[in-house]
């Protein structure tokens, strides 16, 4: 058996879970997060825990049940505390500034200065003008969306400038001075 799939889900007070027609829907004081049941896999809520089972060990259903329990945990963890991925920009001009808590303006060392959208139920925090927190109940998204402006202007090796995740180390290379 999974060990991540055997263990129950705790759902808090003030979270509500609706399992219906294939979809097992989470509602909380952030907002509310759906997502479809895949295959076989079966939810049964037992008081204020979630009980995530497969029907047998074939390998299809070994493989959906440790990660569709991590998805439904993702979701009751979103709707109460929320989720944040904190983002740092390296190198001389480099910053970010806020237009409201849906858009940023970059300036990445481009010709022009790049704007970020937040897509629905993301919001964008610029406490410094080097720093950028990506805030969301969607782990996914908030990870999707992190990942997509750390590709605008990656970390690059010789320099570290670029737009990286909060502690991530970049590995540096010696230039041309350094054979």
């Amino acid at each position: 058996m999974s060990r991540i799939g055997k263990a129950p889900i705790a759902v808090p007070a003030g979270v509500t879970v609706t399992i219906a027609d294939g979809q097992v829907t989470v509602k909380g004081p952030k907002g509310e997060l759906a997502r479809p049941i895949p295959g076989a896999i079966t939810i049964r809520q037992d008081g204020d825990t979630l009980l995530v089972e497969r029907p047998d060990d074939q390998r299809q259903n070994r493989a959906l049940h440790g990660m569709f329990r991590s998805l439904v945990n993702n979701m009751v963890v979103g709707v109460t505390e929320g989720f944040r991925k904190d983002l740092e920009i390296v190198g001389v001009g480099y910053r970010a500034a806020a237009k409201g808590s849906s858009t940023i303006d970059l300036q990445l060392g481009f010709s022009h200065p790049v704007s970020v959208e937040a897509p629905a139920g993301i919001e964008f925090v610029v406490p410094v003008q080097t720093k950028i927190e990506v805030h969301g109940i969607d782990k996914e998204v908030v990870g999707q969306v992190a990942a997509n402006i750390r590709s605008i202007r990656k970390p690059e090796p010789y320099k570290g400038k670029g737009v990286r995740y909060a502690g991530e180390h970049v590995r540096r290379k010696a230039g041309k001075a350094g054979k």
